[in-house]
């Protein structure tokens, strides 16, 4: 029972966050709210890793790193086109992808699917038609950008999951502090890259055309009482998104050490019902009966391929 209560709860936990980080990723770009996860999250990871031993090794470092970095581009889509939305939509569709590209990696290793992943494989693919399909005006819709999005967030999620997999399993908590650093300067890297240098480029064309009279300077900078107001919602959303999905990490491996890791993989895999639920009580997202089936599929699917 205790390890149905620790899967059940590290499912919730994941749903909750992607939730909070698509939520926070309608207020700043969703790159900085990965960045603001992956701290809040190596916070939790490393209090923890006080009580949980570990054997520290360059593989664990190196796997938990390139782990972290897949994540930190899987969260960032994930979290960019759960704030498009709708969340009820495009969550489980990243969730099965997420599932089936550890499934296909290990296929390419030699690894054969078993009666169950077959069926599975075949149940998504049914799942993510019904899910898309909008036969109503006010259904929740999914745009071809949000999809595309999902689609590379599965992708990327599924490539964390292979790189973790490699990871010494006498390694303890090490592999996913190394995740959350590597998760970090990744997106560090890749916010500066984007974000930053575009701006600070636009900044000094613009001041040189207002230099040469070029530009009208159009008003005065605004000031930072009302910058702070209005980052300090999302990044506190973005803190508790890595805190959140932190704890779940840990109920994670409670649970694995102390039940079965299929019952574990199971269970954790129903983690877009979290998400959903919130979209649904929270944001009052609308979904149809045609939608309905495809996301019951969707979770099974997802299931089935934790099993197969």
């Amino acid at each position: 029972m205790l390890t149905v209560i620790l899967g059940l709860t590290s499912a919730f936990c994941g749903g909750a966050a992607d939730f909070l980080g698509g939520i926070a990723s309608k207020r700043i770009n969703s790159m900085v709210v990965t960045l603001l996860a992956a701290l809040g999250g190596l916070a939790v990871l490393l209090v923890a890793s006080l009580f949980v031993a570990g054997t520290f090794s360059t593989d664990a470092v190196l796997w938990g790193a390139v782990s972290g970095a897949c994540a930190a581009v899987g969260l960032a889509l994930l979290y960019g086109c759960l704030a498009i939305g709708p969340m009820s939509v495009l969550s489980p569709i990243a969730a099965v992808i997420g599932a089936a590209v550890p499934m296909f990696g290990g296929m390419l290793a030699g690894e054969r699917l078993g009666p169950v992943g077959y069926v599975a494989l075949f149940v998504a693919l049914v799942a993510i038609a019904l899910v898309a399909f909008t036969p109503e005006k006010d259904a929740a819709r999914a745009s071809l950008r949000g999809l595309l999005m999902a689609i590379g967030a599965g992708v990327s999620l599924g490539a964390f999951l292979i790189a973790l997999d490699f990871a010494p399993a006498d390694s303890g908590l090490i592999p996913l502090v190394a995740n959350r650093i590597g998760n970090a300067l990744t997106m560090t890297a890749l916010i500066v890259a984007i974000v930053l240098v575009p701006r600070w480029t636009r900044s000094r064309r613009q001041q040189a055309l207002v230099a040469t009279g070029s530009l009208p300077l159009l008003g005065a900078a605004e000031g930072p009482g009302r910058g702070a107001a209005f980052f300090r919602g999302p990044i506190a959303l973005g803190l508790a998104t890595g805190v959140i999905d932190g704890a779940g990490n840990i109920a994670l491996l409670a649970g694995i050490r102390m039940g079965d890791l299929t019952v574990m993989s199971v269970l954790t895999g129903l983690y877009p019902a979290g998400t959903i639920i919130l979209a649904a009580v929270l944001l009052r997202e609308r979904i149809v009966r045609v939608q309905m089936i495809g996301l019951v599929l969707a979770l099974a699917a997802a299931v089935m391929f934790a099993i197969g």
